[in-house]
């Protein structure tokens, strides 16, 4: 019987789908296990090859949790809302609300001809009113204890998709991270959800949870936590003074000039008709994004405002300077220069021609003058010219002089955090509706008052014209019938919030959902969230570290404070994987004709084999470019295994040498899946078809079955139609061999879909028996010794050679010792030499102990 993946794979998806073998039980008695993916926006183009690497990989490590004997949760749904639905349906010329669900229905028929073991009784889609209820409601909580505030801020504008953007929705070169376009700065009224009041717990916690150092240095340079002092600087011949945030104030003797941003509050005063220059400099600066302004390496620009800031510590009169390098965001706005002392520094004096003092002397002691960005000390050293700090390291000399300026009133301590509060809203359609309504009347109305909780959902209007309007506004405020409503405070005319929330919204809890995802009272039942809560692995993209992973964490440690969730962290453990380049090893892009698209290679070689291939094709972390050769190479994998399986087998035991091969592939297989060492279990799995290949007898039975529960995880469909072909073989044969745990799994099963209240009640008992809910095969440990093994050979305990042993023999002192005394390298070093004692450490070394 030939190999046809196209036969089998779409039988054995719709008898799982049928049996709901991969339903998980609330309240189980088994150990629990919540493994979760972040889920998809399903996108027009479809699933992407890197859906598929995150989504397999896991599946396997969630289908060996379940042999293993735990009751798995494995959910999947649909982040629909957002910029990039909106963006692809302008494209298409369709509304979202039609080209959405029919993403949706095409995606879901990808997952499944996957053999994806998702739970597709909790599905969920973050358009639906009944899923977005509980946004809203989260959003009024966080309005109801001052969390979510609106304010003008400094926001990144996208010219292309007309709408703000969050600074972690910016990348590294400015642009918008969705559509690739520039952006630019300006100012504009934002609701924004108050991260910052969370900076410390978000940081201190990353010590309570499993997340690779990746990823949780990230996390922890974007909080950017940095304590400090704000020194005040006063300004000659005026009564302003200026606060400037300072990490290293020890260092503050070698001040030589202050530099403002563009667009601090100061520089408003000094921007008039006289004053052409700098007004013009702001204006250009103000336009570009944080990125491009602070950018290292970039060539430093400026204007003098003619204006000079006292240094109090020696009466130094430092020139007032504006600079696009200086942002209002971070610290005050203003930065004290250093140029002998940070490099970004030493480029502005440079520039301006500003005097360059050392006040530090590093290990190397040199004291000359600094001209050269090389010589700029920014770490360890001791303090030198700096009066009464001289002589003290850098640590000590920071303390002294904290105090000493506090002491004087010049200063007082802080902390900063690089991270800004959460911008929230945004001026596009296609996203929840903020639950506030804005009640202004002529005597001053109300403000915004928060919609009442028995109103919610405030739904999405259908708008025919939903295109963004580029004014500021969402297109959302042009519908008045919507819009226009009665203050639910005072009963007077308002109007409804037309911003919306920004597409992170939905995601920021949806893991909560899955876990009652048809309960109309309140997020979850607080019994099922005890019971699954927090998600045991979480595997994402590390793209998403400071996005969706920040905030989500930030959610949900505010719902553990409102008392809406069981504990202060959603995800004990967190991993990422690498992104799938084409076979050209670039991105992935039509515009390079590079794009693999998985339908095709299922239709080619079957689901396996891709699934195969992409847990195969390299370490799981590390980003690896697509090879056909690769591929086809999976499936000749295959395609022996099933060979093998219809023709390789024996009714007598099963050879030494194959069993012990057997036997070590099984442990290594189990370890490698449990370290996510997806690509080195398949390889040990592909050795182990090769010796069985070449062994004249094959596999028996019963290790046959569990080399199959073995590569099960791997290629379910294959290893589902070859175990049920050997099920049926032992009906008709003298016996039917059933394992206790399939007995105790319908035991199970009908005990727990006795439950009125669960949704997939309807669940009959079956007889069907699945390899996928057969336990894992356990490994013999005698049969884990290597067949041979190096043993190194001394003489008066200097090594001399080593010589190969087989496993079998390694108990065998004597026979060893005949070996080693053959060997040329050991014999003329035993030549006329009596041997007093040969001492042997089983299975590593024999030494050999000459008289002298």
């Amino acid at each position: 019987m030939k190999y046809n993946p196209s036969e089998i794979e779409a039988k054995w998806q719709k008898k799982w789908e049928e049996e709901g073998s991969y339903w998980a039980l609330d309240f189980d008695k088994r150990p629990k296990f919540y493994l979760l993916i972040e889920f998809p926006y399903p996108s027009g183009a479809g699933l992407h090859v890197g859906h598929v690497r995150s989504w397999s990989a896991m599946d396997a490590y969630g289908r060996k949790k379940r042999m293993e004997g735990y009751n798995v949760l494995y959910p999947i749904g649909w982040d629909a809302f957002g910029l990039p639905a909106e963006n692809y349906a302008i494209k298409m010329g369709v509304h979202p609300s039609k080209i959405v669900p029919q993403n949706i229905a095409r995606f879901k028929k990808q997952c499944k001809s996957l053999g994806l073991s998702f739970d597709w009784s909790r599905e969920i889609n973050t358009t639906d009113p009944k899923y977005y209820k509980w946004t809203q409601w989260i959003f009024l909580k966080f309005f109801e204890k001052g969390l979510a505030y609106r304010a003008d801020v400094p926001v990144n504008w996208c010219p292309v998709c007309k709408t703000n953007l969050a600074d972690e929705e910016v990348l590294a070169d400015g642009a918008h991270e969705r559509c690739g376009q520039k952006t630019q700065k300006r100012m504009q009224k934002q609701w924004l959800l108050k991260i910052t009041a969370y900076a410390d717990r978000l940081l201190e916690d990353l010590e309570t949870v499993d997340y690779s150092s990746k990823i949780a240095t990230q996390q922890v340079n974007w909080i950017g936590r940095k304590e400090g002092i704000n020194i005040l600087y006063e300004i000659e011949g005026r009564s302003e003074k200026i606060v400037c945030f300072t990490t290293r104030p020890d260092t503050n003797f070698g001040a030589t000039f202050v530099v403002l941003a563009p667009e601090h509050p100061f520089v408003a005063s000094l921007l008039n008709s006289k004053l052409k220059k700098m007004k013009a400099y702001v204006e250009k600066a103000k336009k570009k994004s944080a990125i491009e302004r602070i950018a290292e390496g970039r060539k430093k620009t400026g204007v003098f405002t003619g204006l000079y800031c006292i240094n109090q510590l020696n009466n130094y009169k430092m020139p007032l300077f504006i600079s696009d390098f200086v942002l209002m965001e971070f610290g005050t706005g203003a930065v004290v220069g250093v140029p002998g002392h940070d490099k970004r520094d030493f480029e502005f004096a440079k520039k301006f021609n500003l005097p360059i003092p050392r006040v530090v002397v590093g290990k190397d002691g040199d004291t000359s003058e600094i001209t050269q960005k090389e010589q700029v000390q920014e770490e360890k050293g001791t303090m030198i010219n700096s009066d009464f700090l001289n002589g003290l390291d850098i640590s000590e000399a920071t303390k002294r002089i904290m105090d000493y300026l506090e002491e004087k009133g010049w200063g007082k301590r802080t902390v900063t955090y690089h991270m800004r509060d959460w911008v929230f809203s945004r001026q596009h359609y296609w996203g929840e509706p903020i639950p506030i309504i804005h009640c202004n009347q002529p005597t001053g109305g109300c403000g915004a008052v928060p919609v009442p909780e028995k109103k919610l959902p405030v739904e999405l209007p259908y708008l025919e014209k939903y295109q963004p309007s580029g004014t500021g506004e969402s297109p959302l405020a042009l519908a008045l019938d919507w819009v226009d409503v009665k203050c639910p405070k005072c009963g007077g005319r308002a109007r409804r919030e037309t911003d919306t929330m920004p597409n992170w919204a939905g995601s920021n809890w949806y893991y909560v959902r899955y876990l009652d995802p048809h309960n109309d009272k309140t997020l979850a039942d607080k019994k099922k969230m005890d019971y699954w809560l927090p998600v045991d692995l979480y595997q994402g993209g590390f793209e998403h570290t400071t996005l969706h992973l920040l905030y989500s964490r930030f959610v949900y440690k505010f719902l553990y404070d409102v008392g809406a969730v069981p504990n202060p962290e959603p995800y004990a453990k967190r991993r990422s994987h690498g992104i799938v380049l084409g076979p050209d090893g670039r991105k992935m892009s039509k515009s390079f004709d590079n794009v693999v698209n998985p339908e095709d290679v299922v239709g080619k070689f079957g689901a396996d084999t891709l699934r195969v291939y992409e847990m195969f094709m390299g370490p799981f972390d590390q980003t690896i470019a697509w090879s056909e050769e690769g591929v086809e190479g999976c499936f000749r994998f295959l395609k022996r295994v099933w060979r093998l399986s219809l023709t390789k087998v024996t009714q007598e035991k099963t050879p030494l040498s194959l069993l012990a091969k057997l036997n070590r592939t099984i442990k290594k297989v189990g370890q490698d899946i449990e370290s996510l060492k997806f690509n080195t279990a398949v390889a040990s799995m592909m050795e182990f078809t090769n010796e069985w290949q070449s062994n004249k007898k094959g596999l028996n039975k019963a290790d046959l079955k569990n080399f199959l529960l073995t590569l099960a995880p791997f290629a379910p469909h294959m290893t589902e139609e070859l175990w049920q072909q050997i099920r049926r073989f032992e009906v008709r044969g003298e016996k039917l061999e059933l394992d206790s745990l399939n007995s105790r799994n319908r035991d199970i099963r009908r005990s727990n879909f006795q439950d009125q209240d669960n949704p997939i009640s309807h669940f009959k008992d079956s007889v069907f028996e699945s390899i996928h809910l057969q336990p894992w095969p356990v490994y013999d440990p005698k049969f884990l010794q290597e067949e041979e093994a190096m043993i190194v050979i001394q003489v008066n305990g200097k090594v001399r050679d080593g010589i190969k042993i087989k496993s079998e023999k390694l108990k065998i002192k004597n026979e060893i010792e005949k070996m080693a005394k053959k060997s040329e390298r050991v014999r003329k070093y035993l030549e006329g030499k009596k041997v007093k004692q040969v001492v042997y450490v089983e299975g590593k070394i024999m030494n050999f102990v000459t008289e002298q």
